[in-house]
């Protein structure tokens, strides 16, 4: 694509970015999937994925928990506070890892959804696999992969406890040959002007994991009620870039409702490259216009030198801090820094 038509596809909100740095580094987690909220004590909480160094990157479906830190500003420093979620163990369908969260107030309430794994069926342990070098754990990761589910886990404060709703995930795989089919994760929240509460979720089918490892796309659920049940909306998926491309797909999405618009960033992966963030808006939150430019490459706004670790270069599973419904920083997971594993990355949204 030629720099020309790149410039026009540039989006207002990319151009409203400024980098803030790096948070969340810790020698001896990998840090991924920051969800930042404001509290009532006007701190900035963050909820966000981490799982120790041994399970390499790769680690995330099978080790992950989520932990909550606290700062004064979105800056930083963080302060941790506890682990807010983990795996519940046993055969349950999130037993393994708990990866993705993303928060929200919902009244008096606070709302996480997250994405869940189960390994209770591999024929291995977790301290096994910490063992594993990353051939031996590959097909164990696919396998995982497979597992994967979205969940919902609601609490009275940020400081929790969170009680996971019901036994089951909140938005399970759909029946073969749906384009769900699969796994359902990487999770996105809004609230519709009717009042109705949507799920925003990726998925792939078997069809395609079977051929290059999927072809991620994002349908929505809704529920009349916080806690559910949700109905998976009948024309799903609503985010579909295959068209375009048997392998141009996106991820991490996030939405929010803003000037009776529902607004989306998400990850690109191959509509522009596999380094950009995709920005898109709608009437409905069903049809979605011409993506745009959400952010791009990691180098673009940080003077780091390149790490030569798998993934480098991009920001992953954007989130907003919001305030008064509107962006005001945006935080994502970048691979490196001081201890080269993933941290967290803070740009401000200069609106």
């Amino acid at each position: 694509m030629t720099d020309q038509i790149l410039e026009f596809r540039k989006s207002d909100f990319m151009r409203s970015l400024k980098p803030v740095g790096r948070i969340l580094e810790d020698p001896d987690y990998n840090v991924w999937c920051c969800s930042p909220i404001y509290g009532l004590d006007g701190r900035v909480h963050v909820f966000y994925s981490r799982w120790l160094n041994k399970y390499d990157h790769l680690g995330w479906v099978a080790a992950c928990e989520v932990a909550h830190a606290v700062a004064d500003t979105p800056e930083g420093p963080y302060t941790f506070v506890d682990v807010a979620l983990r795996g519940r163990g046993g055969t349950h369908w999130d037993s393994w890892s708990i990866h993705n969260p993303t928060v929200y107030q919902v009244g008096d309430r606070y709302v996480m959804l997250y994405m869940g794994s189960n390994g209770s069926e591999l024929g291995v342990t977790l301290e096994q696999i910490g063992l594993m070098e990353q051939e031996e754990y590959l097909p164990y990761f696919h396998k995982l992969l497979n597992s994967k589910r979205v969940g919902m886990a609601v609490a009275d404060s940020l400081d929790g406890p969170w009680a996971r709703v019901g036994a089951e995930p909140i938005i399970a795989v759909g029946a073969e040959p749906s384009w769900d089919d699969f796994c359902t994760s990487n999770p996105a929240f809004a609230v519709t002007p009717e009042g109705k509460y949507r799920i925003y979720y990726k998925a792939w089918d078997t069809a395609t994991a079977m051929k290059f490892n999927g072809n991620r796309k994002y349908g929505y659920a809704e529920s009349d009620s916080l806690t559910g049940p949700y109905t998976k909306f009948a024309h799903n998926p609503v985010i579909d870039f295959s068209s375009y491309g048997e392998q141009i797909q996106s991820e991490d999405a996030y939405v929010w409702y803003e000037d009776g618009r529902y607004k989306v960033i998400m990850r690109d992966m191959g509509l522009f490259n596999h380094e950009y963030g995709l920005y898109m808006e709608s009437a409905d939150g069903i049809d979605w216009g011409l993506a745009s430019i959400a952010y791009l490459d990691a180098p673009s706004y940080f003077d780091e030198p390149m790490p030569d670790l798998d993934r480098q270069g991009r920001l992953e599973r954007p989130q907003l801090l919001m305030r008064a419904d509107r962006p005001d920083y945006l935080f994502c997971a970048y691979r490196g820094g001081k201890y080269r594993t993933s941290s967290a990355v803070v740009l401000k949204v200069e609106r």
